[in-house]
């Protein structure tokens, strides 16, 4: 009996270590999860958090980057985004992922040429480390996270692209990103939740 006991412990075990494994090959967070706060240091040297926004309803949380051109096409539909929804509860949050030694136009003093030059009007937040993209899962810049904050925490609610045309504003179909902020300020769900995030590969 005592045989048959063990046995089932460690196949309880290896199921669940299995079910374990599979979420970390997965990687990052999925809908409905609750994405940690960070603190990383903003291109005017402060330190930025989520907590540090105490009347926001929620985020845009865009891992993008200096390079990239697919970062560069979507500069200024990323900026239109903290425009419109900013004051609305919903700012941008920027973040750089890749590194400086990778890639030294992404470097913090390039980060900080980048903003000053653009006008960025949000946090653009260098991940030194490369600590935090992981725990999100993000592997393109752009890639958005949109987060609606709560009593549990801030919820992830979409993951992806911004829209469905990197390459031309004008012919964009469907603005996900717009779609889902604004089903989250009309408590309603989001109508598509996840979509393919195209960018350049985070250089790591």
């Amino acid at each position: 009996m005592k045989t048959v006991k063990i046995a089932a412990l460690v196949l309880l075990v290896s199921i669940v270590s299995a079910f374990t494994l599979v979420k970390s090959e997965l990687g990052g967070y999925q809908i409905g999860d609750v994405a940690t706060d960070f603190s990383l240091q903003n291109v005017d040297t402060k330190k930025v958090s989520l907590s540090d926004f105490k009347d926001a309803k929620g985020f845009i949380v865009v891992f993008t980057c200096n390079h990239c051109p697919y970062a560069k096409a979507y500069e200024e539909r990323i900026m239109a985004l903290d425009k419109k929804y900013k004051k609305l509860g919903y700012p941008v949050v920027a973040i750089n992922p890749n590194n400086p030694a990778v890639q030294p136009d992404d470097s913090f003093e390039m980060m900080q040429k980048r903003a000053k030059e653009k006008g960025y009007t949000f946090p653009y937040l260098f991940d030194e480390g490369q600590k935090i993209y992981p725990q999100y899962g993000a592997t393109k810049t752009p890639h958005v996270y949109i987060l609606e904050k709560t009593k549990a925490g801030n919820v992830v609610k979409y993951i992806g692209a911004i829209d469905d045309n990197y390459s031309d504003e004008s012919a964009v179909k469907t603005k996900y990103v717009e779609n889902a902020v604004d089903a989250l300020l009309k408590n309603q769900e989001v109508p598509v939740k996840t979509t393919k995030a195209i960018g350049c590969s985070i250089k790591a």
